[in-house]
């Protein structure tokens, strides 16, 4: 978790208006996923501690991992849709820049 300063600028660099850029409807939907993928945790853990069959465990493992991609393709799709777009829209091209670096390493991380 990333932790703010007095002045509105996460320890990121990030300032206020670079918060989550979710409505209200996305917002629930994002956090009604990740509380499903809490719930898969927390079965995988009582797998573990019954000492079930491997190939059981591996494949909830599989179910989290996809339940996580597409918590995290909801986030980039909010992020393309509202802060890479500002970014572009701005007309400040060290912004832009920046922004093309960002989305350059964000898709390096998740296409692994």
């Amino acid at each position: 978790m990333v932790s703010e300063t007095s002045t509105g600028i996460s320890e990121t660099g990030r300032s206020d208006k670079d918060r989550l850029s979710l409505d209200a409807a996305e917002r629930k939907r994002l956090i009604d996923r990740l509380r499903r993928v809490e719930g898969q945790v927390r079965g995988l853990q009582r797998m573990v501690d019954e000492g079930r069959y491997c190939a059981d465990i591996l494949t909830q493992i599989s179910a989290v991992q996809a339940s996580l991609r597409g918590a995290a393709e909801q986030v980039l799709q909010g992020h393309l849709r509202h802060c890479v777009t500002d970014a572009i829209r701005s007309g400040d091209r060290a912004s832009a820049e920046a922004t093309y670096q960002e989305l350059t390493k964000l898709f390096a991380k998740f296409s692994r």
